[in-house]
């Protein structure tokens, strides 16, 4: 096909793919290649407008590696991975509702025992968390492998400091009652990474670059699908301008503090210290999603 107008490329395009075997690429391809053609005509794109987007992608993979994925951080932003989210989680309601995964989870993290400090010398005052992980019907889900990370009182992921030993990250297993508890640090609301084309991004569109203080958590059992979430502190200014549009007022818990004295396990310590209680319901794999429920 020749002398292809501005009118007619769209059409042109997509019937390029028309033979593509994988049915559910071709309807993928094809969304893209509508949507994006028309974000093109709606806003009059220029080709000067056209090169900086060109630029702006070429620098957003140029700051990805194994340890930063700026692209995530990008979807993020964006709401596109929250959106992708809410989508593909329509659970029940008494589930715990999923949330963004992030783009400082590390796979392979330190295996520690029920009751560890996990911190392993990130600075933060001490938390002990202690939870339940239990089925829909209420039932505990035993051998659950929980994998949970955050950042240290400085805003900071291990994985964003130079030659930085794992901390405050680790993978635990629940015991026969479905108990989860270990201690970590306090988590403090911070800013994502501004120094990359998406903190550029951020400043242009008159955007903070917070997130709330969370703790990640991301809990596998067998039988139930996998939850990706978190747990925010009730007290965080930015709980209602999350830069990733991440937070759910069911994950939003009190953490308490307490006067030096015994801990809900552990030794006594010297000084204050905080915990947090939070109970996971996890969906299992042959449970109705919620659009499903009468």
């Amino acid at each position: 096909m020749i002398n292809i107008d501005e009118h007619t490329i769209t059409d042109a395009v997509i019937a390029r793919v028309a033979q593509c075997e994988n049915p559910r690429l071709k309807e993928v391809l094809g969304s893209l290649v509508r949507h994006l053609h028309q974000f093109v005509r709606e806003t009059r794109l220029t080709e000067a407008e056209w090169m900086q987007g060109i630029e702006f992608l070429t620098a957003t993979g140029h700051m990805c590696d194994d340890k930063r994925q700026e692209f995530i951080l990008l979807s993020d932003t964006l709401g596109v991975s929250m959106l992708t989210v809410m989508q593909n989680n329509v659970w029940p309601p008494q589930v715990t509702e999923a949330t963004v995964f992030g783009p400082f989870h590390v796979s392979g993290a330190p295996e520690y025992p029920l009751g560890a400090d996990i911190a392993n010398g990130a600075p933060g005052q001490p938390l002990y968390v202690s939870a339940t992980v239990r089925g829909l019907d209420g039932r505990p889900v035993a051998g659950a492998v929980v994998d949970t990370w955050q950042s240290d009182a400085d805003g900071f992921y291990d994985v964003q400091l130079p030659n930085a030993p794992t901390r405050a990250r680790g993978v635990l297993r629940t015991d026969a009652q479905g108990r989860l508890y270990f201690r970590s640090i306090l988590p403090v609301a911070y800013p994502i990474p501004t120094d990359g084309p998406v903190g550029r991004m951020l400043v242009a569109s008159g955007r903070h670059p917070w997130r709330p203080a969370h703790v990640h958590f991301m809990i596998q059992a067998t039988g139930y699908n996998t939850l990706i979430t978190h747990v925010f502190r009730d007290d965080d200014q930015y709980l209602q301008s999350d830069v990733v549009f991440g937070v759910r007022s069911s994950l939003i818990a009190q953490f308490v503090h307490h006067e030096a004295g015994a801990p809900p396990f552990g030794p006594a310590t010297d000084g204050g210290f905080y915990t947090l209680d939070f109970d996971f319901v996890l969906k299992p794999a042959t449970a109705p999603a919620k659009k499903d429920v009468p």
